[in-house]
C-alpha cells in the first residue's frame, strides 16, 4: 500500500484537474492533504520553507521582467509597423503576407515571448487583411497561431526560464541551445509556405500592384528602417548580454524592461495609463504562474517524501529501458497532456517527477530542456485545447470557424513533430551552439 501511494497521488491529481478544478489550488490542495497524512503536522513547518526557497530564487525573477518588456513592447506600436512594412516588402510576391506575418511572429517572439500577447496581436492586424487579399481561411488561421507559439522556444522565452529553473540547469545555456532549434522551426515553416505559394498559389496570392507602389525610394528605406531595426536592435542586447556573458537572463531582462520602455517613450506611446495598463497585466499574468508554482512545490515535496521519486527510477531500473525508450515515453505523455492542460502545469507536474530518471540515465538535461520546450511548443496549437488556437478565435471574424483555425494548425503540428524528431536524432543542432561559446 506504501509504495503505492505515489501512484495514488499523481492519479488524483490529474483526475481533479481534468474535472476542471483550478490548477493551483488543486496541486496545494491535494498536496496538503496528502502531506498531513505522510508527515503529520510537521507538514507545516517544511511547506513555508520550500515555499521561501521559491521566492528567493534569483532565476524566476526574470518571469515578471520579461512579461514587462513583452506587454511594453506591445504599447510601443512597433508590432502594428513592423506587420505592415513586411507585408509591403514581401507583398508582391505569393505568399507574401504569410511570409510577413512569419517574419514577424519570429522578432515579436523574441521581444516578447508572450503567445497570448503575439497570437492577439497578429489576429487582429494581419487576419482580415489576408483574407480581403484572397487567403484561404485555414492558410490564414494556421500561419498567425504557428507564428505566435514561436515565443516558446526562440529566447528569451518564459517557457526556458521556468524549464531551467525546474531542471536545475542553466537558463543562459538553456537560450543558447534553443537559438538554432528555433531558427530550424521558423526555416521550416517558410519552406511550408513556399510550397503552398508553388504549388498552390491560388491559396496565398500576392497584393495588387496598386497598394505597393508608393512603397518605394526613401519611404521604403525609412519605413524598414524605423519597423525593423529598432525592434532588432533591442532583442540583440537582451540576446547579446547573456550570450557574450554580460549579463545574467534576470540583468538581461531587466534591460530589455527599460529598453522597452524607452521605446514606447521615443515614440511617444508612453502615459501613466499605458505604464499602469502594463504594470497590471504583468502583475496578472506573474501571479498566475507564481501561484501555480507554489502548489507545484507543494506537489514536489509530498512526492518526494513518499519516496515517489526513487520509485519511477527503481521501476525505470527494473523495467531494463534505454534512455531513448524512457525519452521517447515521456515525449509522448507530453504531447498528449499538451491536449488538455497548459505548459505551466506540464512544467510543474511532470518535468519534476521525469527527471530523477533522465538524470539516472545519464541524459544531458540541456538537451532534454530543449526537446521539452518544443514539444510544448506544440501544446498551444493542439486541439482540442490549444491556447493559440483560442486566442485566435477570440479575435477573428465571423467568417473563420473554429474548424478553419483547427484545420489550419495541422500541417504546423506536423511541421513541428519533424522538428523534434530532427533534434532527436541529431542532438548537436540544439548542444553545438553551448558547447562553441563555453570554450
Amino acid at each position: 500500500m506504501i509504495e503505492s501511494l505515489p501512484i495514488i497521488f499523481f492519479v488524483v491529481i490529474l483526475f481533479l484537474l481534468m474535472t476542471g478544478f483550478p490548477v493551483a489550488f488543486t496541486l496545494g490542495g491535494a498536496s496538503v492533504v496528502f502531506g498531513l497524512f505522510i508527515f503529520g503536522i510537521d507538514f507545516f513547518n517544511l511547506l513555508p520553507l520550500r515555499v521561501w526557497g521559491i521566492m528567493n530564487n534569483y532565476i524566476l525573477m526574470a518571469v515578471p521582467l520579461f512579461i514587462f518588456m513583452g506587454v511594453m513592447f506591445e504599447k510601443s506600436g512597433l508590432a502594428e509597423e513592423l506587420l505592415e512594412t513586411m507585408a509591403l516588402l514581401f507583398g508582391k510576391h505569393n505568399g507574401g503576407l504569410a511570409f510577413s506575418v512569419l517574419v514577424v511572429g519570429a522578432m515579436l517572439a523574441a521581444a516578447t515571448g508572450i503567445v497570448g500577447a503575439t497570437v492577439v496581436t497578429m489576429g487582429i492586424l494581419t487576419l482580415p487583411t489576408m483574407l480581403k487579399r484572397g487567403y484561404d481561411e485555414r492558410v490564414a488561421a494556421g500561419i498567425i497561431s504557428a507564428s505566435g507559439t514561436l515565443g516558446q522556444i526562440i529566447p528569451p522565452s518564459i517557457v526556458l526560464v521556468l524549464l531551467g529553473s525546474v531542471l536545475n540547469i542553466s537558463v543562459g545555456d538553456l537560450f543558447i541551445a534553443a537559438l538554432i532549434p528555433g531558427l530550424i522551426l521558423v526555416f521550416l515553416y517558410f519552406l511550408w509556405i513556399g510550397s503552398l505559394a508553388l504549388f498552390k498559389p491560388k491559396l496565398v496570392p500576392a497584393m495588387p500592384a496598386e497598394e505597393l507602389i508608393q512603397f518605394t525610394g526613401k519611404a521604403k528605406a525609412q519605413k524598414v528602417i524605423n519597423a525593423f531595426l529598432i525592434p532588432f536592435f533591442l532583442i540583440l542586447v537582451v540576446l547579446g548580454s547573456i550570450f557574450a556573458g554580460i549579463a545574467s537572463p534576470t540583468e538581461a531582462a531587466a534591460i530589455g524592461a527599460m529598453g522597452a520602455t524607452m521605446l514606447t517613450i521615443f515614440r511617444k506611446k508612453f502615459s501613466l495609463v499605458t505604464l499602469k495598463e502594463v504594470m497590471k497585466d504583468t502583475m496578472t499574468l506573474t501571479s498566475m504562474a507564481f501561484i501555480i508554482l507554489v502548489g507545484a512545490s507543494a506537489f514536489g515535496l509530498v512526492f518526494r517524501g513518499m519516496g515517489g521519486d526513487r520509485y519511477l527510477t527503481e521501476l525505470a531500473t527494473t523495467s531494463s529501458l534505454e534512455p531513448h525508450h524512457f525519452l521517447a515515453i515521456v515525449m509522448v505523455i507530453i504531447f498528449i497532456a499538451g491536449f488538455f492542460i497548459d505548459f505551466i502545469e506540464i512544467i510543474f507536474i511532470i518535468v519534476p517527477v521525469v527527471m530523477p530518471i533522465f538524470i539516472h540515465l545519464n541524459v544531458d538535461l540541456l538537451w532534454v530542456g530543449i526537446l521539452i520546450a518544443i514539444n510544448l511548443q506544440t501544446s498551444f496549437l493542439t486541439p482540442p485545447f490549444g491556447f493559440a488556437l483560442f486566442f485566435l478565435k477570440g479575435v477573428a471574424p465571423d467568417s473563420v470557424s473554429t474548424k478553419h483555425i483547427y484545420a489550419g494548425a495541422v500541417p504546423f503540428i506536423i511541421i513541428q513533430i519533424i522538428g523534434l524528431l530532427l533534434i532527436v536524432l541529431f542532438p548537436q543542432i540544439a548542444l553545438w551552439l553551448p558547447k562553441l561559446l563555453s570554450n
